[in-house]
């Protein structure tokens, strides 16, 4: 299984209310980032994969640059766990790769719970992705196939 976490890009200051925090959308620079690193998942990816995004305003924003279809699931919230995030997205032993477009710190602590068994703060940047690997039985072992920003997409080939 490939999981590929891609933490939102920026958008507009937090405010108190969770209502408004659920509806906060890009800023312009949040739009630039979402496209660019969008344009390039969209490149890596294979035809048939899942994407899965959080119903936040930004998550969908963000989603919506890959121009791809994809689902909102109420278990990528903010409100959620790292281990229902894995529940959400197969893992380890979904048959496509799986796109899971979500919040920080929760994007780092299913990283960090895949990786270390536990979940810890391990910190995503803006627009950022974190793409998780796991050949089953023949490998048992997880790996990182990338971890990749906005500022360096634009120089991958």
């Amino acid at each position: 299984m490939e999981l590929i976490l891609w933490r939102h890009a920026e958008a507009e200051p937090h405010k108190p209310d969770q209502l408004a925090d659920q509806l906060r959308v890009l800023t312009a620079k949040g739009a630039r980032h979402a496209s660019r690193v969008g344009a390039w998942l969209d490149r890596q990816l294979p035809a048939q994969c899942r994407i899965l995004a959080s119903p936040a305003t930004r998550c969908v924003q963000t989603a919506e640059a890959l121009g791809r279809k994809f689902q909102t699931v109420d278990a990528l919230n903010t409100d959620s766990t790292p281990q229902a995030i894995l529940e959400a997205c197969g893992w380890p032993d979904a048959r496509l790769p799986v796109v899971v477009v979500g919040h920080n710190p929760l994007l780092g602590q299913v990283a960090s719970l895949i990786f270390c068994g536990a979940p810890h703060e391990w910190k995503i940047r803006k627009a950022s992705v974190f793409w998780i690997a796991h050949k089953g039985e023949q490998d048992p072992a997880p790996f990182v196939r990338l971890a990749v920003g906005p500022d360096m997409v634009g120089k991958l080939r």
